[in-house]
């Protein structure tokens, strides 16, 4: 049995993200909001919430213990891209890219044995 939480364009580089998500995949969900409250990027209040919704969807809808789950799987995946641009010299312009991310995290309750 599997809970889900997917959060939509997140405004943060999903190559960013990824690099935070690495870090809780296949922890224990405890120890996932630890590290995440710890890490000092920005994408981790992003993913904590994200990984928080997964818990309740486990809980209410599903009726998982919450102390007996496992982030199963955590990924990130690309967005839309906001384009703006940027004056440079000369009267030219160039290209910004303000990429967006959609977090999904998966949770399962982890065998006994």
């Amino acid at each position: 049995m599997q809970a889900k939480a997917v959060a939509k364009s997140v405004r943060i580089a999903p190559r960013k993200a990824r690099l935070v998500i690495d870090l809780i995949r296949g922890k224990k969900v405890g120890e996932a909001i630890a590290i995440l409250r710890h890490t000092e990027r920005g994408a981790s209040p992003e993913i904590e919430k994200v990984l928080n919704s997964a818990i309740a969807n486990a809980e209410h809808n599903y009726e998982m213990d919450p102390d007996s789950l496992v982030v199963s799987e955590a990924f990130v995946n690309e967005g839309v891209t906001l384009k703006r641009f940027r004056p440079r010299a000369m009267g030219r312009a160039s290209q910004i890219n303000k990429r967006t991310s959609h977090i999904t995290v998966v949770v399962s309750e982890k065998k006994e044995g």
